[in-house]
């Protein structure tokens, strides 16, 4: 065509008709690039927009919102950019060469773009898949980003200096160590998720505690590089993605599987408290429906064995004897037992810690029938509650170190009698 409008030109005597030629199928080009770009986007997008608007699917409004159809559509103008080069400027050489690689370089770039988008929108669409969820995705899918863009550059560059993607490739070998100082951490962040992945170490929504990083909640994010968590007062922590292998954290994961959750607590009891039952406390304590069988079991094994030494019972001393300590852990353990909040599954104890400057522990250790964060804090509160307000009935007392007012009370107490 080039050759056809450089004759018409000539039989018309005008000068510089090669570049008139050249100019007019430019203009020929460019028109013809105009009319694409504004059928493709003031007509098709915006019909494609509206429909994904308000379509009740999600990927349709996904694909929308992820720019898939404008990306998609610059990527058609640049093909059909280089066809109309091919076709029109074929007898120009310089300038059909330099517009070849500017129609090329575009369809790369959108090209790469356009996986951008589709990365987006199945990343987009997952959210709402329970197996999905499961997975670190983003990271994925970020270092397949990553992986792709250093692809296309690599193409690109190829391009405009005319050589081989081999020869680049080979190249890149010896800046390898370079290459490694650089993408340091989108390396070992992606080393990192796919460990993360392969063993089950964490997943979207799970508990995570991780001191050393300040990290206490739930994680609501997996990157190629860094993982967020939002703690508990909701500030949002972030820690390098390669930190969860190389260091330590927790993962309440399988507490929030397992349908329970650990009350873990000790009462401190004031030792001066504890005593032998005398017969009118067991007289008291036997009215506790939960401790009656105990009580008979503990007082029938108590006289056999004592009815065995022969020895003269009007002193502690000798023989064996119920204390309000013991029978206060056997009516706790069976209280326990019958909580309707307690898991029944689970192990449940309630047991003597080593005595200190603080009275003696004891330690309540049972599970919960819930995860669920405000129930539990509820229930171990009401059993604590109900644990304190009953110690007088077994004639036991919380220690409790002395505070400013109890020496205050003891400072006038002393003044009274001296007056």
């Amino acid at each position: 065509m080039q050759q056809q409008i450089t004759q018409w030109l000539h039989a018309f005597n005008l000068p510089y008709a090669d570049s008139i030629a050249v100019l007019i199928l430019l203009g020929i080009i460019l028109f013809i690039s105009l009319i694409i770009h504004v059928v493709l986007h003031h007509i098709v997008l915006p019909l494609l927009r509206r429909r994904g608007e308000h379509s009740p699917r999600q990927w349709a409004n996904s694909l929308s919102i992820n720019k898939l159809f404008s990306r998609f559509a610059l990527l058609v103008q640049g093909i059909l950019f280089k066809i109309e080069v091919e076709l029109f400027l074929q007898d120009s050489a310089p300038l059909h060469t330099a517009l070849v690689v500017v129609a090329q370089v575009w369809i790369m770039l959108f090209a790469l773009l356009m996986f951008f988008s589709v990365l987006d929108v199945l990343l987009e669409l997952s959210a709402r898949s329970v197996t999905a969820q499961q997975l670190p995705l983003r990271g994925i899918f970020q270092s397949l980003k990553l992986i792709a863009a250093i692809f296309v550059i690599i193409m690109i560059v190829s391009v405009l200096l005319g050589k081989s993607p081999l020869v680049l490739i080979t190249g890149l070998g010896a800046m390898t160590a370079v290459l490694m100082l650089v993408f340091k951490d989108p390396i070992l962040g992606l080393v990192a998720g796919i460990q993360l992945s392969a063993n089950n170490m964490l997943k979207l929504n799970d508990w995570l505690d991780m001191p050393k990083y300040g990290a206490d909640g739930a994680v609501i994010d997996i990157g190629l590089t860094t993982v967020k968590v939002r703690n508990w007062d909701n500030t949002v922590t972030t820690i390098p993605t390669y930190a969860l292998i190389s260091d330590s954290f927790k993962n309440w994961r399988a507490m929030s599987e397992s349908g329970g959750r650990r009350i873990k607590r000790s009462i401190n009891i004031d030792t001066t408290s504890i005593h032998f039952l005398q017969d009118a406390d067991l007289a008291e304590l036997k009215r506790a429906q939960l401790l009656t069988p105990y009580i008979e079991e503990k007082s029938q094994e108590i006289a056999a064995w004592n009815a065995q030494l022969s020895s003269d019972l009007s002193t502690p001393l000798n023989g064996r004897h119920l204390t309000n300590i013991g029978t206060f852990r056997a009516w706790l353990e069976a209280w326990l037992k019958a909580h309707p909040r307690t898991h029944k599954g689970m192990t449940l104890m309630v047991r003597q810690l080593a005595p200190g400057s603080d009275g003696l522990p004891i330690e309540i250790y049972v599970f919960t029938n819930t995860t669920v964060w405000l129930e539990y804090e509820s229930i171990q509160s009401d059993i604590f509650d109900h644990i304190y307000a009953v110690l007088p009935a077994f004639g036991l007392r919380v220690h409790q170190t002395p505070t400013g007012n109890d020496l205050r009370n003891l400072r006038l107490a002393q003044l009274n009698e001296a007056s």
